[in-house]
């Protein structure tokens, strides 16, 4: 009875523990569509409205709008956006991302890094 008990213990820690990384992903894919947005409109507010105090400091606005100009024509065309998982790191929880464009051209891999559900970086590469 008690074996059982730990087994069944242990199952829903299991699903629970599933549905905390579902949605976790589900709020880092929702930021990272934020930030692509914002890159499309070219809205700096918008990109650093959910960053750490060390990503608003380290960004300026001279950076951004030089990363709009190389990413937003292609995302203009339409992208299609996979995730390709999950770490963890030092505390940050760091997603992976594919962004595929329609409009052809390289495939990119991403990465949003948060920290305590907060943007504390986005890299493409």
């Amino acid at each position: 009875m008690k074996g059982r008990l730990l087994c069944l213990g242990a199952a829903l820690f299991l699903t629970a523990t599933q549905f905390v990384r579902a949605d976790n992903q589900e709020t880092a894919d929702g930021l990272f569509h934020q930030l692509l947005n914002a890159q499309v409109a070219g809205d700096y507010s918008a990109f650093v409205a959910h960053g750490t105090t060390e990503l608003k400091a380290a960004l300026t606005k001279t950076q951004f709008d030089a990363s709009c100009e190389l990413l937003a024509p292609r995302l203009n065309g339409g992208y299609d956006l996979a995730a390709l998982g999950e770490l963890n790191q030092k505390g940050y929880q760091i997603y992976l991302y594919r962004l595929r464009f329609k409009g052809g051209g390289d495939d990119l891999l991403a990465t949003l890094t948060l920290k305590d559900g907060e943007v504390a970086g986005i890299y493409f590469k």
